[in-house]
């Protein structure tokens, strides 16, 4: 997820809030309908403004966002009155150093990942009260933590720890998930990867990746986001640049798998598309690339006393000032054996403007590819929870109601697509919807997820410009009674707030 700024104004405000919150409610005794989402209110907080995360507190209807456009802050809003936003006196995290990343809510507690003022430092985690903002605990995790959530019991605090390198890859920190037992006087444990390095070449064989410059599995592994078992026992944390999901059991305090994710094969019918900007036609075809999927976002839903998880499958190239990994077709040289058509293939009108990933698919000194590899899986995946099988994936079909809906961009259609981004999941009326923000649409796709293998497409939103982020709150939690969809935008810095009939 990549970090932005944002200022509001002072005074009385509608909202902007971005987050990937999962809220799961019971049935609203006045149904409601998921497809029918309409724009209440909207806020437009200048190009300079950006938040990523934001949580929502039932109990004081306040929303907490992260503001690092000037100083350090968390932002506060008071929704009681919503759609009338009234801006309270933000959080000042400037004394404290780093910078923050996330925020979440339990039981009237705030809960804020702080990164090192060196990033590649371990972080913190701060809690407050939510009411009276008075700090309770600081907790110190792993390097970058860029994500925060609780357990739906609110007994555990969870991050996901980064670990990012440095700029020029000299300190590369190991990846990890920090585990808080608030039960156990904020007892936390951090647990690193390094037990996984004797299962590398079986992880590999799955499409799992690792390949930064010099780096250990435990080194290169950079967790991204987390999302908890609705029993509060389990906890899955995408591996984005990895391309994997890690099963943590949270009472035992031991990461227990690794799930590889595979490809997806571009030269499948069902998943072809469109690889060029050139020409401002759409045109969706096959394709001799397969793509890891890459995921951003997760969260995690039931039915039927079954477990899911949705991931939003982005796509995420590593770029540092020493070690880039991405390259067009064009720029490759491409195995005439396997590629005959190579000049065809590497022009920009083809394949030529795709980006690929140079760590796979060469042989030889002259770096001859015999097989491409791009970014991101331009869609979304359903996975079975217990078993970490992929049992849905949207194939070209999500694409294809954004490019029916008008909203498809051509500009960017070389570059992951429609870029799912972030993705929760909500009940309404009992039954699990999902929300996908779709970053370079400027849209978020509804699905009805009563049956995960066989998802039901309801309704695409339009959002402000490239949405980063969604946070739900059900109809028992939000302020005025009705479900509320708030979508934050990173290019235009607005906010849209949605509800549906």
């Amino acid at each position: 997820m990549v970090k932005k700024q944002w200022l509001a104004s002072a005074g009385l405000i509608t909202l902007w809030v971005s987050a990937c919150i999962t809220d799961h409610t019971g049935p609203n005794p006045n149904p409601e309908n998921p497809g029918s989402f309409k724009q209440v209110a909207s806020s437009d907080l200048g190009k300079t403004a950006a938040a990523e995360i934001s949580a929502y507190d039932p109990i004081s209807k306040r929303l907490f966002t992260v503001n690092n456009e000037s100083v350090p802050k968390i932002d506060i809003h008071d929704l009681s009155a919503l759609p009338t936003i009234s801006k309270l006196a933000p959080i000042d995290l400037s004394a404290l150093g780093g910078v923050a990343n996330s925020v979440a809510v339990s039981g009237g507690r705030l809960a804020i990942a702080l990164e090192a003022l060196n990033k590649q430092d371990n972080g913190r985690v701060l809690v407050y009260d939510a009411a009276s903002l008075v700090k309770e605990k600081e907790i110190t995790v792993g390097a970058l933590p860029d994500m925060v959530t609780w357990s739906p019991d609110g007994r555990y605090i969870v991050t996901a720890n980064e670990g990012e390198p440095s700029q020029d890859y000299t300190n590369d920190p190991v990846g990890s998930v920090s585990i808080i037992d608030v039960q156990n006087g904020y007892s936390v444990k951090t647990l690193d990867f390094s037990g996984f390095e004797s299962s590398l070449a079986t992880l590999t064989a799955g499409g799992f990746r690792v390949f930064g410059p010099g780096a250990t599995l435990a080194k290169d592994v950079e967790p991204e986001y987390v999302a908890i078992s609705s029993d509060s026992q389990k906890a899955w944390v995408t591996l984005q640049e990895n391309n994997g999901i890690a099963e943590v059991d949270l009472a035992a305090g031991t990461i227990q798998k690794i799930h590889p994710l595979g490809t997806k094969d571009f030269s499948l019918a069902d998943n072809a598309i469109d690889p060029t900007n050139t020409g401002n036609t759409i045109s969706f075809g096959t394709w001799p690339v397969k793509s890891f999927f890459l995921p951003d976002a997760i969260s995690y839903f039931s039915v039927g006393g079954t477990g899911y998880l949705i991931t939003a499958d982005e796509g995420d190239a590593r770029e540092y000032s020493k070690f880039v990994e991405q390259k067009r077709v064009s720029e490759l040289n491409l195995d005439p054996g396997v590629f005959p058509n190579a000049a065809t293939l590497k022009m920009n009108a083809n394949l030529g403007r795709l980006n690929v990933t140079r760590t796979i698919g060469s042989t030889g000194s002259d770096s001859t590819f015999t097989a491409l590899y791009g970014f991101g899986g331009r869609g979304f995946s359903i996975f079975n929870a217990a078993t970490g099988q992929r049992i849905y994936e949207p194939g070209r079909t999500l694409e294809d109601k954004v490019v029916a809906a008008g909203k498809y961009d051509d500009g960017r259609s070389d570059d992951k697509g429609v870029e799912p981004e972030g993705v929760t999941v909500g009940i309404m009326n009992g039954k699990p919807v999902a929300f996908i923000a779709l970053e370079r649409a400027d849209a978020i796709a509804i699905y009805d997820l009563s049956n995960p293998t066989n998802p039901q497409f309801l309704q695409l939103l339009a959002t402000g410009d490239a949405p980063e982020g969604v946070l739900f709150v059900g109809s028992d939690k939000s302020p005025n009674g009705k479900s509320m969809l708030v979508v934050s935008s990173e290019e235009d810095g607005e906010v849209r707030i949605y509800q549906p009939e």
